[in-house]
């Protein structure tokens, strides 16, 4: 009969709701040596699933891959499975959908899972050379629009010049909803700023580049031993000391899912979403004298004057990066087809100016 430990579970992120999904999902595979657990590492080669008393390393059916290759998803840190010791070592049978999902495209436009069942993001931002508020806009409307609360932490706020000022610039810039800290990474006293969104079960991810202090910033909250490195002198730049996501607990219960730095960061997401992330423009586009404003240099727009002019740009990037990533095959013909069209009138009109 199928069990579930939830005091050792809790410890890794289990919730009441969660644990009806995992037993729903066990009465659907009608498995008698189903055990719940959670992934807490992904790499190449193997998956680690912890079960609340240990962690193992489990195979993954290739029935289950093409499964999730038919849903354009993949299995992530923090995904809850069933898994099946029977035949001798540990097999995933079944991943619960998850609650929270955050996913990026790589630059051959596939789907690349981050983390699964998150509740809360840190985004961490070095007020050092990392320090790049067109960056964190973009880290939030991923986060936005997972639906995942979202606090900003700046991290080197005891060796940076200007902490203060660039902590005010980004209050200035992103929404009052969104908490903004700047700290020493390394500081105890961190853990007593972030503790409201560290309650027993809580699970937390840090996003951020390379060498922003993601790391440094696990050691201290989870009380762990990342390997943490310092970045280069010439540009600032982290070195990916941190090569696989991974879940770590925390002394107060909740978990910790660090990340690697990274270097790009294409968003996944639709244009309503990007809209959602900048919602102090879009209250002002509901002013704008035209409805189809776009807030260049239209007469009546009540958005280019009241908004940062890099952040408006960064918005209107965001919404064609969406609009590009959503388009069909048949879009993209006929949006090659309409930029020929247009080329070959411009290079008429310019051979007739020429007689």
């Amino acid at each position: 009969m199928f069990t579930i430990d939830f005091a050792s579970l809790r410890l890794i992120g289990l919730t009441p709701a969660i644990a009806n999904q995992l037993y729903a999902l066990s009465e659907q595979q009608h498995g008698e040596h189903l055990q719940a657990g959670r992934i807490t590492e992904v790499q190449r080669d193997w998956i680690t699933v912890h079960h609340g008393d240990s962690s193992n390393r489990v195979r993954v059916p290739m029935r289950l891959l093409h499964e999730l290759e038919a849903e354009d998803s993949q299995l992530a840190v923090g995904d809850w499975v069933l898994t099946d010791n029977s035949q001798g070592g540990h097999c995933i049978v079944v991943r619960m959908p998850p609650v929270s999902h955050l996913a990026r495209r790589n630059n051959d436009g596939r789907k690349q899972a981050l983390a699964s069942n998150v509740d809360t993001a840190l985004l961490v931002m070095g007020l050092d050379s990392d320090f790049n508020l067109r960056r964190l806009e973009r880290y939030l409307a991923l986060t936005r629009a997972a639906c995942v609360v979202t606090v900003i932490v700046l991290t080197k706020a005891d060796i940076s010049v200007g902490a203060e000022l660039r902590l005010t610039e980004v209050r200035q810039r992103i929404s009052a909803s969104v908490p903004v800290f700047a700290i020493n990474g390394q500081s105890a006293e961190t853990a007593t700023t972030l503790l409201p969104w560290m309650d027993a079960g809580q699970t937390l991810i840090l996003l951020g580049s390379s060498g922003a202090g993601k790391s440094t910033l696990t050691n201290t909250l989870a009380a762990s031993h990342q390997d943490t490195g310092v970045v280069r002198a010439s540009d600032g730049r982290g070195q990916h000391t941190t090569t696989a996501r991974s879940l770590h607990l925390c002394p107060g219960g909740a978990c910790i899912i660090d990340t690697p730095g990274l270097r790009s960061l294409q968003l996944d997401i639709n244009e309503a979403a990007i809209t959602a992330s900048f919602d102090d423009i879009e209250a002002l586009a509901q002013q704008c004298q035209f409805r189809d404003c776009s807030h260049q240099s239209e007469p009546g727009c009540a958005v280019n004057t009241r908004i940062d002019a890099d952040r408006l740009r960064n918005y209107q990037k965001l919404l064609r990066e969406a609009r590009r990533n959503h388009q069909t095959p048949l879009d993209r013909i006929a949006d090659r087809a309409k930029w020929k069209v247009l080329m070959r009138s411009v290079k008429e009109r310019d051979r007739q100016k020429r007689g």
